[in-house]
């Protein structure tokens, strides 16, 4: 390990991480206490607990409160998939981005999204249908519900300008999230949407939000044929 006192949490991250890849640190052994490592590095203990919690979460070691650190005997290959905003998807592939919005409207959520949202009742919420397009195509078509309740704000926003997708990444962070996928046949609406043939394969991203307890959004992305989804760890 190289001592540095300017190190961040993800440089220590990463030298742990080294360690372990080259076998430093084999499976089944016990990592220094991280006390140790922070006097080793030259850097807060605070930031290699960070460090440590990072590596936890990905899977490659184990933490246990009295028992240390431990290099996981089986270690879990996890990819992290961020909420990413259309707009700069299509961007970032070099296409011209577009935007539609379809219907927005409020109404009573049916029981299969209050089951989604973990909720007992049913209750009134904003309803937004919108189209994205790449290259002046159909990309995803968008049905999405929002929680008046927990973003009231989204009521003043003019999601005929600007995407709820857009919106709620930049304004509303989520505390967790379940994300689905799964392969639909295009009913009548979704073909007309995409522009495509009625019955076709299409691949749903389906993603609810909340903060804490509180409900944010559910919203069900049918992506146009050919879509990718690109994840690295």
């Amino acid at each position: 390990m190289i001592r540095d006192e300017r190190l961040s949490w993800k440089e220590v991250r990463d030298q742990i991480r080294a360690g372990i890849l080259n076998r430093t640190y084999a499976p089944g052994d016990k990592l220094p206490r991280d006390a140790d490592i922070a006097e080793t590095l030259g850097c807060a203990r605070s930031t290699v607990q960070r460090a440590m919690r990072d590596l936890s979460d990905a899977g490659l070691v184990e933490r246990k409160r009295k028992g240390g650190t431990h290099v996981r005997t089986d270690p879990v290959t996890r990819a992290t998939l961020d909420i990413p905003i259309t707009r700069r998807e299509v961007e970032k592939r070099g296409g011209v981005y577009g935007y539609q919005l379809i219907d927005q409207s409020l109404g009573v959520i049916p029981h299969e999204v209050a089951r989604k949202f973990e909720q007992t009742e049913t209750t009134e919420m904003m309803r937004v249908q919108a189209l994205h397009l790449a290259d002046h195509k159909p990309h995803i078509f968008e049905d999405r519900w929002i929680c008046t309740d927990t973003v009231p704000e989204i009521l003043n926003v003019d999601l005929s300008r600007e995407s709820a997708n857009e919106w709620l990444v930049r304004n509303k962070p989520y505390t967790r999230f379940d994300l689905r996928f799964y392969a639909i046949s295009a009913d009548a609406k979704i073909a007309e949407c995409l522009k495509i043939e009625r019955g076709s394969p299409l691949l749903v991203i389906e993603r609810t939000t909340w903060i804490g307890t509180a409900a944010i959004t559910l919203v069900k992305a049918y992506t146009a044929p050919g879509y990718e989804i690109l994840t690295s760890n």
